[in-house]
């Protein structure tokens, strides 16, 4: 968890292929190659939900299997993942960009929102997904206040998204995550907004544990629940949500908070750290390539040039 958020896990990761090829460079071009697959097998086991990891490392392994060999050895392999890394690291910069100008549009005047873990410039290499959506929207006028849930149990919403809020002067105001669904009955809420770790190619999405709760929420409420994440998040490969692997992170996290006891100290807890909100109670799925509505099998794959 020193690095989170799905398009800055990716980014991350990238660079760490960049420092695996760096530790060869003493090697043969053949030597380099057998270490970085190694590196790759390491990297894409650390978080098995987001699919930004293994989109960048297998970006960046097929980058190093085809720089042609040199006399310098792995210094061909290393010169293709510098060029790589920034290529992928510009991509998910501009991919925030253009999130926050589709996002926006689907914005009322004087909107109130409610938004989920960190989204922000904390998790991705720019503005943002969901928050950078929230950071347009304010900019242009649109944002009278934002309800940043704490998201239990690591506290993403109240220690990352309040603060980048707070740093922006967007008014925003700070509540637990069972206080949502109270907000939506006796307020004027206009739109829910969060990211994704992994989308399936029928739409349902994995993101932080709790998510999934306030999807029902919305839509029992009929309030818009948006989906803000770059396409490298679509894993085409599996049909729908059941598919995805959910990680299951350590049950301190439940019971203490960093090292301070919340609960007796030999209770048992779980702690899945995504759930999976199924694509019919998504209203829309904003992307770098323009806003799906509804998010489904038909316009993923028209998206991806499939149909």
């Amino acid at each position: 968890m020193v690095v989170r958020g799905a398009p800055l896990i990716g980014c991350t990761a990238a660079y760490g292929m960049l420092l695996a090829a760096w530790e060869t460079k003493t090697k043969s071009h053949t030597s380099s190659l057998k270490f970085i697959k190694q590196a790759a097998n390491k990297l894409k086991s650390a978080r098995p939900t987001a699919l930004a990891l293994s989109y960048a490392v297998n970006r960046m392994l097929t980058r190093a299997e085809t720089a042609p060999p040199s006399e310098k050895g792995s210094d061909s392999i290393l010169q293709a993942l510098k060029s790589e890394a920034d290529i992928l690291f510009q991509e998910d910069l501009q991919a925030n960009r253009k999130m926050a100008d589709w996002g926006a549009t689907l914005l009322p005047n004087a909107a109130t929102v409610i938004t989920y873990c960190n989204t922000g410039a904390l998790a991705t290499s720019g503005i943002g997904t969901a928050l950078g959506v929230i950071r347009k929207a304010f900019h242009l006028g649109k944002i009278k206040k934002v309800y940043a849930c704490e998201t239990r149990p690591y506290l993403q919403g109240s220690r990352l998204t309040l603060w980048e809020l707070m740093v922006e002067n967007i008014p925003s105001i700070l509540i637990t995550d069972n206080m949502a669904a109270h907000l939506m009955k006796t307020e004027k809420i206009d739109a829910v907004l969060t990211g994704a770790d992994r989308i399936a190619a029928n739409g349902d999405t994995a993101n932080k544990i709790g998510t999934y709760a306030l999807a029902i929420q919305a839509r029992h409420h009929e309030i818009p629940f948006y989906v803000v994440a770059p396409t490298p998040t679509i894993d085409l490969h599996i049909s729908s949500g059941e598919e995805i692997p959910i990680e299951e992170r350590s049950p301190a996290e439940v019971t203490q908070i960093g090292s301070q006891h919340i609960a007796p100290q030999r209770a048992q807890a779980r702690h899945p750290a995504f759930d999976v909100t199924p694509h019919k109670l998504i209203t829309a799925l904003i992307t770098e390539k323009g806003i799906l509505q509804p998010p489904d099998s038909t316009s993923i794959a028209k998206l991806n040039g499939l149909k």
